[in-house]
């Protein structure tokens, strides 16, 4: 019996390394991103799609995958995303143009999305109901760590190695999680084989597939731009399509009536805004600290550790505030740090010294580590045995088109705001066109040309499109903070009385 319990643990220890492998990989790209701007001649535009294609792919089949696993078998969906995931992380390292790269981006993000919500479905099956809080808990933190991780490592792998180890690092990861799975996990599914929702799969990729490239678009060419918005209304028309469809058809592929539970829609909700918020920050600091504090890309890394021991001292004060004041005071609690870090950082200027930024970092580190693991508790504490597989897609899926459309719409704004500062009229065509492309490339142009006035004009465009990321970051912080305090339920509501019980998991190994 204890070698059965203690392998259970070896299985969960061998997912968390697939789930660090995806979190890592969710924004070990942000470091390099200056790096890539050179050696593949990306626009930002096309810095937008590396991390947006994975993202994409990721919210798209995360909803399906979980289906699949259900009808087919876990472990087996589990192995072929382990092996997806590895075998696009190699092709990603040795990409040679920007679109082979997105290419194979997307190709990681569908790997991932099997990864994510199989693995969570499978505890309820691996651990009795006694062991599995601690065993989400170690899920959860797995799943987390990787993001602040990402850019650290990214950062010491770019120092010494070419851009594509940031890709070859999830090789060993996923190596250890295939044999563990492999040798010690059980194989489960559901008896009653659900039928496929071909029909909503569709609806739901193609309408996320328009929403965000139109958004990419418009922050590309402005808002007044015709394709771009007729690419949001359809990716809005098609998503409400499948909202509809989902309620009419009898074997859809989200379960609507999760939707009744206060706690799971708004700690759902909760979550995504907190990935939303958070990705500015990642997206815009790499780019400052390389282009504007002239850092190589391990030196950026070791500046944004800050972010992970603000997370951990916020992970650990959530955990003690939840048993306390239950989750809507511990996610409003984490709201308000990360809007405070986000906005005190709108005011990181040329001159800024790093204390200040790290200061901010800080602050921001913390709302990360009290807010997302109450809000994700709260949405996961409603789901029964039965639903944890479409339930913790469902959940992940809201979380990733959060990511996903937060990294285009601040992007999007990054890019507005650059742009809107330029004054590069009089300017040869070629030195123009480079200056528009992003910051990085306006820098290395503004060097070429040995134009000191330039490169003060590119720098003060950057941080004026930064801080107006910031603010917008910041403000999604602050509309969370309302809607925690108005929409999530208090202490004593959402016991486990009101919801399904769990069905009694399958005697494992």
């Amino acid at each position: 019996m204890k070698n059965a319990q203690n392998r259970r643990w070896w299985v969960l220890a061998a997912l968390s390394f697939g789930l660090m492998a995806v979190g890592l990989d969710m924004t070990v790209l942000n470091v390099a991103l200056p790096t890539l701007a050179a050696d593949l001649q990306a626009s930002t535009g096309e810095l937008q799609w590396f991390a947006d294609a994975y993202n994409l792919a990721l919210a798209a089949a995360l909803l399906p995958a979980g289906m699949l696993g259900d009808r087919y078998g876990r472990k087996k969906w589990l192995l072929i995303a382990l092996v997806l995931f590895g075998a696009a992380s190699a092709a990603c390292a040795y990409s040679d143009s920007s679109g082979m790269l997105i290419l194979m981006r997307a190709f990681l993000g569908l790997g991932a999305a099997f990864l994510i919500p199989l693995s969570m479905s499978v505890l309820p099956v691996l651990f009795r109901e006694e062991e599995r809080t601690r065993a989400m808990m170690v899920w959860a933190m797995a799943n987390m760590l990787g993001i602040p991780l990402g850019p650290i490592v990214g950062g010491w792998l770019l120092k010494h190695y070419d851009w594509g180890s940031v890709f070859l690092l999830n090789l060993p990861l996923v190596v250890i999680a295939i044999c563990a799975v492999a040798w010690l996990m059980p194989e489960s599914r559901r008896p009653d084989r659900p039928r496929l929702d071909a029909a909503g799969a569709l609806a739901s990729s193609l309408g996320l597939t328009a929403l965000t490239y139109g958004v990419i678009r418009a922050g590309e060419r402005g808002w007044d731009e015709a394709a771009a918005l007729w690419s949001v209304a359809a990716g809005a028309v098609l998503l409400v399509c499948f909202l509809v469809w989902q309620k009419r058809y009898r074997h859809a592929l989200i379960e609507m009536s999760l939707f009744r539970s206060r706690g799971f829609t708004w700690g759902a909700a909760l979550a995504t805004l907190v990935s939303f918020a958070i990705f500015g920050l990642l997206f815009a600091l790499p780019q400052y600290f390389q282009a504007i504090s002239g850092v190589d890309s391990f030196a950026t890394g070791l500046r944004l550790l800050p972010l992970i021991g603000g997370l951990m001292l916020g992970a650990r004060a959530s955990d003690r505030l939840m048993s306390a004041a239950g989750a809507k005071l511990t996610v409003a609690a984490g709201f308000v740090f990360l809007a405070a870090g986000l906005m005190i950082g709108t005011a990181t200027g040329i001159d800024s010294g790093y204390g200040f930024i790290a200061f901010w970092i800080v602050v921001a580190g913390i709302g990360l580590g009290l807010s997302l693991p109450a809000a994700m508790a709260s949405a996961l504490n409603q789901l029964s045995a039965e639903r944890s597989g479409t339930g913790s897609a469902l959940i992940m899926a809201f979380r990733q088109v959060g990511g996903t459309v937060g990294v285009a719409l601040l992007g999007s704004a990054l890019n507005r705001g650059y742009r809107g500062e330029l004054h590069i009229a009089d300017l040869p065509d070629a030195v123009a066109s480079a200056v528009r492309r992003g910051v990085s490339a306006g820098v290395a142009a503004s060097r070429q040309i040995g134009s000191d006035e330039l490169l003060a004009q590119v720098h003060h465009a950057f941080l004026h499109g930064m801080s107006l990321l910031l603010w917008v970051s910041g403000g999604i912080a602050l509309l969370g903070l309302v809607l925690a305090l108005l929409f999530l339920p208090g202490r004593s509501a959402g016991t486990t009385h009101d919801r399904p019980q769990a069905a009694a998991p399958a005697e494992p190994l």
